[in-house]
This record gives structure tokens, sequence and C-alpha cells, in this order.
């Protein structure tokens, strides 16, 4: 399984998943945690199902959200911090270029709970 990192090192309120990265290969070291940028070739051609972990403006914990969510509630009060991944994902799917998107949201909050939280939802995708 691959999870796909988003965010930026330079900015703290979206640097968390990339902070986490090397804790999460030790907690998982079956999942490969690959960080991208959703504006240089991603996804790579022939992947049609993707996890994304990302910064999420708008909650205290980590949540799963599907793509499919994001199409059937546009008026949702949470969003991935960066509109743009949002919106490459939905045009994706609508191309039918993906099937579909999981993002596991992070809070821009760094604690040792969140981190806990975060790797019980891991535990589950990575079944």
């Amino acid at each position: 399984m691959k999870i796909y990192i988003f965010g930026n090192p330079l900015l703290p309120n979206d640097s968390l998943p990339i902070k986490w990265k090397g804790r999460l290969r030790k907690a998982f070291p079956g999942i490969i945690f690959e960080l991208a940028d959703p504006n240089e070739n991603f996804p790579r051609i022939g992947e049609r199902n993707l996890t994304i972990l990302d910064t999420v403006i708008g909650i205290k914990e980590p949540i799963v959200l599907d793509l499919d969510d994001f199409q059937k509630n546009k008026n949702s009060p949470v969003t991935p911090h960066d509109y743009d991944l949002l919106f490459h994902l939905l045009l994706l799917k609508k191309l039918k270029k993906i099937d579909s998107a999981k993002i596991i949201g992070l809070p821009n909050i760094e604690t040792e709970d969140i981190f806990v939280k975060l790797v019980s939802i891991l535990k589950i995708f990575n079944n």
C-alpha cells in the first residue's frame, strides 16, 4: 500500500504530515509513505485508487475523507488544506483517470494524542 504525503515544510501550519513521515515509516514498515506534489505528475499513470495524508483546515482530530463526499456536499466546511488538491482530484475523477481517493486529514496541531489517533486510522487502512 502507498500513502502520498502532501505538505509544505516551510509553512508550520502545513508541515505536520511531512514531520511525521519518519515516525510513520517506523510504525508501518509495510506502507510506502511517499512525498508528493499534486502539481507535479500526480498521480502516476495507472494509479486508480489513491490514499493521501494532508493537513485539513477546520478539524480537531484526524479524519478520513472520501472524494465522493466532496462531490455530494459541495458546501462542506471541511476541505483539504490545499484547494488545488481537491480541485485536481475531482477533475481526475471526472476524467476517469482515477476511481477513488481517500484523504486522511490531519489538523495542524502537533500533539502525541493526534499521532496516536492517526496510527489507529492507519491500522485500519493497513489491514
